[in-house]
């Protein structure tokens, strides 16, 4: 009777029904000896390979994770991946989503507020002076516009008078009959043309100063209180979202919601009272500045146009000397800057 021979668990193969090996065995023999293991050791103490016989696959057991050249226990909870290095593209995209969330919540306050359906933030002492502000400065841009026109017009007239006087002139000096006769009126016109020159200069410095009150002085206050008005805009804009958020339930979900939105409205409020603040305070400067600036340039006007038509023309000139106003010869251009040095 034929023997059978003992067979030895080391010489067992599993194969699959597909003819591969099976090494379902050797990961349970690895599972179990990881458990057997301590769990303080290291590296080398924990590397455990295993070979089939006819296999090259090789299976490793790591204790902890490499971190700096050394080995750590891995603790567990969440995994936390820190971005080290930020995306320009991440961050111009996070900007223009901001924006666009700002855009929107800004367009809705001012679509309410046409249709009658928001409430806005009013400081009405606030209003009232930027509103006469924005009169004045019509107001101002007006007589800017009078006085321009004024100024060219008398501008052609001194040029009239200044050719009649050089004909009178040449007439004067042909005609021998009447040659006191045509002296006496060029004379006249030369005087008047001076005169008018001399107006001129006047009515010039007048619109410089205007033109800088309104167009630079007044322009900046106007900026400002622009944005103010856009601060102002926001503010509400963010006051709504918070006071629609604390109407609504309080749960896990909407807590952080409301938090978040009380930030923001915190955040757009401080902006809006400095805004604010900074309106106050331009709009006073603005009025001490305004009162100064248009109390010269009005007496300047006045006693260089009552002088002109008097026909006192040294009040004339000493009315420009006392504002410090030089005139420019005609046909003499500026000096050069190496001629001023």
């Amino acid at each position: 009777m034929a023997q059978e021979s003992p067979k030895s668990s080391a010489a067992e193969i599993p194969v699959t029904s597909n003819g591969e090996v099976d090494d379902s065995h050797e990961h349970g023999f690895n599972r179990d000896l990881k458990r057997s293991l301590p769990s303080g050791l290291g590296l080398s103490e924990t590397q455990i390979t295993s070979h089939g016989f006819d296999s090259t696959k090789e299976g490793v057991i790591e204790a902890g994770a490499c971190q700096g050249g050394q080995r750590t226990q891995t603790k567990s909870g969440p995994v936390i991946l820190a971005d080290e290095i930020k995306n320009p593209a991440m961050e111009k995209l996070e900007l223009v989503r901001k924006w666009s969330l700002n855009t929107y919540k800004c367009t809705r306050q001012i679509i309410s507020e046409k249709l009658g359906r928001g409430s806005r933030t009013v400081d009405l002492e606030l209003e009232a002076q930027i509103d006469i502000l924005r009169d004045n400065k019509k107001k101002y841009e007006n007589i800017l516009r009078l006085a321009q026109t004024l100024s060219t017009q008398l501008f052609q007239m001194v040029h009239t008078q200044r050719q009649l006087g050089d004909a009178f002139a040449d007439l004067s000096l042909k005609s021998l009959e009447l040659h006191e006769e045509f002296g006496y009126n060029a004379d006249t016109q030369k005087l008047l043309a001076k005169n008018g020159e001399t107006l001129l200069g006047a009515i010039n410095f007048f619109i410089a100063s205007v033109n800088t009150l309104v167009n630079k002085t007044i322009e900046d206050t106007l900026m400002t209180v622009k944005q103010y008005e856009s601060a102002r805009i926001e503010y509400d804009a963010y006051r709504t979202d918070l006071e629609e958020l604390n109407l609504g339930p309080r749960d896990a979900n909407t807590l952080p919601k409301i938090e978040q939105s009380q930030h923001l409205f915190q955040v757009h409020k401080e902006k809006y009272d400095k805004m604010r603040n900074d309106v106050s305070v331009k709009l006073k400067f603005l009025e001490e500045n305004k009162v100064k600036v248009l109390h010269n340039q009005l007496v300047l006007f006045h006693n260089a146009i009552a002088a002109y038509f008097a026909g006192n023309q040294k009040q004339l000139e000493q009315t420009l000397k006392q504002f410090h106003i030089k005139l420019k010869t005609p046909g003499v251009d500026a000096p050069s800057w190496l001629e001023e040095q």
